[in-house]
Parts: structure tokens; sequence; C-alpha cells
């Protein structure tokens, strides 16, 4: 394996900033923001929800927000990219959203066709702790929740719906489901090329000590750098790295067996084991709740 043919010192540019932790796709054009004056909360209305219908690759530029967001989907798969001195990418099926701090750059693919009811939080209404990009577990109340705030409420229920929201925001579970990456301007040289070799290479096994002789660098010191600018093991990094990959996969209604071939595993079992471990569920339930399930006789998280 030409792993060493791989690594090399891609450098970036500013517009690099915002990184996708999946293999590229053809660039398709970028959708425009569009005008956020409907939507913009304030002290008064502290959270609002902006509704829209997202393509299958269609592209929200990267772009910033005085205030909070939470971009979730009801239906379909998206790729959410958030710069807060370091960039990290999620995958975020219906059953999770992502969380946006205040003036934190941020973009969206649309991974397979997606409604998107995206929340608008005023800087006043965000929750002390959360002050970094997270992924949380959306429940069924605050899935409800939402809908019902798009559902141009009267005043008083407008009110009480953002009461609710903000309380179940609060409790809401987080989830590790994300793709961090050096910094592009200042992270090592040698695991900004260890990262991009992976990200091209999500299926192959190699250990870091591997990835570590065709970098340049012992493993011991590849390790460190894991934990010190990315704040994982490599083990923890490269799980993110397969399930980023085998997410859409998977909401595409491949069969499981591909898609824990494509990521690089021997068994479906072995696959189905981490995939529950992380994400709470084996992933034939995870296809069937984004009705994605594969055919009878057909399919084997």
């Amino acid at each position: 394996m030409l792993r060493a043919a791989r690594i090399s010192d891609n450098r970036q540019t500013d517009k690099q900033l915002l990184k996708p932790a999946m293999p590229p796709r053809p660039q398709p054009p970028t959708t425009p923001v569009g005008n956020t004056d409907a939507f913009t909360p304030s002290p008064t209305r502290p959270v609002r929800v902006r509704a829209r219908v997202l393509p299958a690759d269609a592209h929200l530029e990267p772009h910033q927000h005085a205030w909070a967001q939470l971009s979730y989907c009801d239906h379909g798969i998206m790729q959410v990219t958030v710069n807060t001195g370091e960039a990290v990418t999620y995958i975020v099926p219906p059953s999770r959203a992502v969380w946006i701090p205040p003036g934190a750059w941020h973009a969206v693919t649309a991974l397979e066709a997606a409604q998107l009811r995206t929340l608008y939080v005023h800087a006043s209404a965000v929750p002390p702790p959360w002050s970094s990009s997270r992924v949380i577990k959306v429940s069924a109340l605050l899935r409800e929740l939402i809908l019902a705030l798009d559902d141009n409420p009267s005043e008083p229920r407008e009110q009480a719906l953002t009461t609710l929201i903000r309380d179940e925001l609060a409790v809401a579970d987080t989830q590790a489901l994300g793709v961090p990456l050096p910094h592009p301007q200042t992270g090592d040289k040698r695991l900004r090329a260890l990262c991009d070799a992976v990200l091209r290479a999500p299926a192959e096994r190699a250990t870091l000590a591997e990835w570590a002789r065709d970098s340049g660098a012992s493993e011991r010191t590849m390790a460190r750098l894991f934990r010190d600018e990315l704040g994982l093991s490599y083990q923890q990094w490269r799980q993110q790295v397969v399930l980023a990959h085998a997410l859409p996969l998977l909401a595409r209604g491949l069969p499981v067996s591909q898609v824990a071939a494509a990521s690089g595993y021997a068994s479906d079992s072995a696959f189905t084991a981490m995939f529950k471990a992380a994400m709470g569920q084996p992933p034939s339930a995870f296809q069937e709740q984004t009705g994605q399930a594969s055919a009878p006789g057909v399919r084997r998280r």
C-alpha cells in the first residue's frame, strides 16, 4: 500500500478553513444563505425557527451569525462544519442536531434531500456552558416543540413554546459525533497530512505506527499531537471518521454488510458493535429511523 505517496503537506488557504471530513464530492454550486431578517431572534423573541428544503448536494456557503443556531433536519441527512478555533465536521441524521455558538463560522451540505428546521437562538438565551459546538440528541418532545414553533403560533403560545424549548435544550443529551481537524495554519503539518490521508482512505485499517512511519514522525509523537491538538486518541478520532463515512451510506439504504466493508470492517458484527456503542442503536435501526432500510433479502450501525 502506498500510504507514503498519499501523505503530503497539503498547504491550505483561508478558503479551506472549513474542510469537509469526507472524500470530496464534485463541488456543487453554493446555495445562498438568504435574507435572515424575518427570523432574527431578539431578547423578546429569543428563539425563532427558519424552515427550508435543501436538495441533495446543496451547499450553504460558510457564514456566521450574531446569534446561536441549532442545525436540525426532520428528514434527510446533512454535513455541518463549524469553526470555533478548530474545524469540526459533523454528519447529522434526523435524530441529532448541531449546536453552533454565536459568531462561529459554519457551512452546511445536504448529503441527502433535507427538510431543515433551524433554530436561531438569541445570545442572551444561550445556556452558559454552551460556548462550543456540539451534537445533541433530539428528543421526541424537542422535535414536536420545533414543529409547533414553526406553525406560526400566537404570541402567548410562542412564549410558552420558547420556554419549553430552552428547557429541553438545557437538558439535552450530547453525543461525541464529529471529526476535529488540525488548524490549517497553526496545526502541525505532519498531523494535517496524516489526517488528510486517513480521510481519503477511511476503510484502510493501518495502525497509528504505520501512518506515523509514513509521515516521518514517531508513533509516540503522533499520539501526542492527536491528544494535544484534537483532544482525542488516534483510535477515538478514527472511529469518528468511520462514523462520518458510514452514516450517509446507511442513510442512502446501502446494506449494512456493504457499509461495514466500505468502512474497513471484516465482519458485520464488529461494525454493528462499534456503531451501537457510538450511536446507541444498531445500524439497521438507524436505517429504519431514517426511512432507508434495505429491501428484504438484501439487508443482512
